[in-house]
């Protein structure tokens, strides 16, 4: 496992390209319980009490899901659904959440990291899986209860063109 200062630096190499070559803000604040981040197209939110780790996967995360909303109408729809999860909802949920990290994986490696390739795709897959649970089952267990290492690697894929652009929050209805 990564040390807290590599995390510390990859936040800080992700939220510079984000802020510069995106145009995006990244906010550091309270974000309110449940959740950890918060992002409408323009702007990424990240609660300033998660650990190191933690932060800098949900500011990698929702950057991938800012790219997905701002060039595709079909990724908003699977960020706004609200259930019920049947099979056909929660394939789509799973290719919506991969692409995410996948954008994910090409920030890293534009940002100069390359050393936590394998990190993130082990947090991608608990992130899943723990989704899964919660919108088949209800049930919101520990979230590293899902983790599992050495899980297949992503493959980064390019970053599109897009103009950030706000389309909702989390608290306009249920976004994932």
């Amino acid at each position: 496992m990564p040390d807290r200062a590599t995390f510390v630096t990859a936040f800080a190499a992700a939220e510079r390209l984000i802020e510069e070559r995106y145009g995006i803000p990244v906010v550091v604040s309270d974000v309110p319980t449940p959740f950890t981040g918060d992002l409408d197209g323009a702007e990424i939110r990240v609660d300033y009490d998660l650990d190191p780790e933690d932060a800098l996967f949900i500011i990698v995360h929702l950057f991938g899901h800012t790219v997905q909303w701002n060039v595709s109408p079909e990724a908003r729809a699977i960020a706004k659904h609200p259930g019920p999860w049947d099979a056909a909802h929660l394939a789509a949920l799973r290719a919506y959440e991969r692409e995410a990290c996948q954008y994910s994986l090409t920030l890293f490696h534009d940002a100069g990291v390359h050393e936590l390739d394998q990190w993130l795709a082990d947090f991608s897959a608990c992130d899943y899986r723990y989704l899964e649970h919660v919108f088949t089952t209800g049930e919101k267990p520990p979230f590293r209860s899902f983790w599992r290492p050495d899980q297949p690697l992503l493959e980064a894929l390019p970053v599109p063109s897009f103009t950030p652009t706000r389309w909702w929050n989390r608290w306009d209805g249920v976004v994932v």
